[in-house]
């Protein structure tokens, strides 16, 4: 309604003014050399107006020829690349059903006139993989190499892929290549530590350790559990090598590290294979005056014998407190047939059998009982071996 009363505006004011234009129509005089031009100024208006709608008409004939010619050249090259996006497309829902011989074979088709050729190819390397077809992986690895900004994605899948297939030497090259460090990112410190752990590189992964921790790429039980093994390879390691490499191994240990029973143990087993026993039981029994850990109960009948009398007394003030203590009854159990006390070393084993019974412990203790003429609660003893 607005838009009619605006026309019926124009045409009233048209109306109006129309008489006053038809009467003072103007004049206009051009010359220009030997030509002379004469009207009235309001055609010569209209006569612009139809000059510039003829230009305007003409620009935008010659634009639409031109963009027709150069769409005509390139449109082999826009029918590629539709097909390229729709192989894509196929590929990746591929991936999703898990249909990997489709995937791989979509994802090449896409990969030569895609946008991102490194993604299908990455993508094709990843379907290849599963099907494990090893030689087609590698190659497609290799055409992703060569894409801008691929170097390191395809270096952190080749490692992941040739770890997987147990080919640690290569895979450990590859690793190299990317340099973990505390700035690398958090895959690739996961490859890191699991390359280490399957290669057993102790001293790798004790570097790496600060890192994991720095990054919180394992919580604190993850974190603790592999600083224990990693620590105690370690010491073992150096525990075979010398006893000059058993120290320097055990000094790079922190002070809270040394305390730990996992270390202390292994430390004094590697004492006592160096003929150090005395260093072992005196630090066995610093150790013992707290709380004898489980660590510490395996180790304990390893290196004491029937003479040394003071950590068996250290040991056994512990045993109200530790009268349910699997470890702790079981050390005591050996101890006592060190000194050929049967009769305690029977109740002992009667406890562990008690507390967490294993077919080992019941075979003890029916040897104890067959040693001390109970020959019927052998036998029962022995039955129970069997069912376990």
């Amino acid at each position: 309604m607005i838009k009619v009363l605006i026309f019926f505006g124009i045409i009233l004011l048209g109306l109006c003014i129309s008489p006053w234009i038809v009467g003072n129509t103007g004049y206009v005089y051009i010359a220009a050399g030997d030509y002379q031009l004469e009207t009235s100024l309001a055609f010569g208006i209209i006569m612009l107006i139809v000059f510039y709608a003829l230009f305007q008409v003409l620009e935008w004939l010659v634009i639409t020829v031109i963009n027709l010619l150069l769409r005509s050249r390139f449109i082999p090259h826009q029918w590629r690349r539709r097909s390229a996006k729709k192989h894509t497309l196929m590929g990746a829902l591929a991936i999703a059903e898990e249909d990997w011989p489709a995937a791989e074979r979509a994802m090449i088709k896409g990969a030569d006139n895609g946008e991102l050729p490194a993604l299908n190819l990455l993508a094709a390397a990843r379907a290849a993989q599963h099907q494990n077809k090893t030689a087609e992986r590698d190659q497609y690895l290799a055409r992703a190499e060569t894409q801008p900004l691929a170097a390191n994605a395809v270096a952190t899948t080749r490692t992941r892929y040739l770890l997987k297939q147990g080919e640690f030497t290569l895979a450990r090259a590859e690793l190299d290549k990317l340099a973990p460090t505390s700035k690398s990112k958090a895959p690739v410190l996961k490859l890191a530590l699991e390359l280490y752990r399957a290669q057993q590189d102790w001293e790798a992964l004790k570097l790496l350790l600060p890192i994991l921790k720095k990054r919180q790429i394992l919580d604190d039980i993850q974190l603790n559990s592999l600083s224990v093994e990693t620590h105690s390879a370690l010491l073992q390691t150096a525990s075979l090598k010398g006893e000059d490499a058993l120290e320097q191994c055990w000094q790079w240990l922190s002070r809270d590290e040394r305390n730990q029973s996992e270390f202390l143990a292994i430390y004094t087993m590697g004492l006592c294979r160096f003929n150090r026993k005395e260093q072992a039981i005196k630090l066995l029994s610093k150790k013992l005056r707290s709380s004898p850990e489980s660590a510490l109960l395996e180790v304990i009948p390893q290196i004491v014998t029937a003479h040394d009398t003071d950590i068996r007394k250290q040991l056994l003030k512990h045993e109200i407190t530790h009268e349910n203590n699997a470890d702790y009854q079981r050390c005591l159990a050996l101890l006592y047939q060190q000194t050929r006390d049967m009769k305690e070393a029977k109740t002992c084993w009667q406890n562990v059998c008690r507390i967490a019974p294993t077919k080992d412990s019941w075979l003890s203790l029916a040897r104890i009982q067959e040693q001390l003429g109970e020959q019927g609660h052998a036998n029962q003893s022995y039955r129970q071996a069997v069912t376990l």
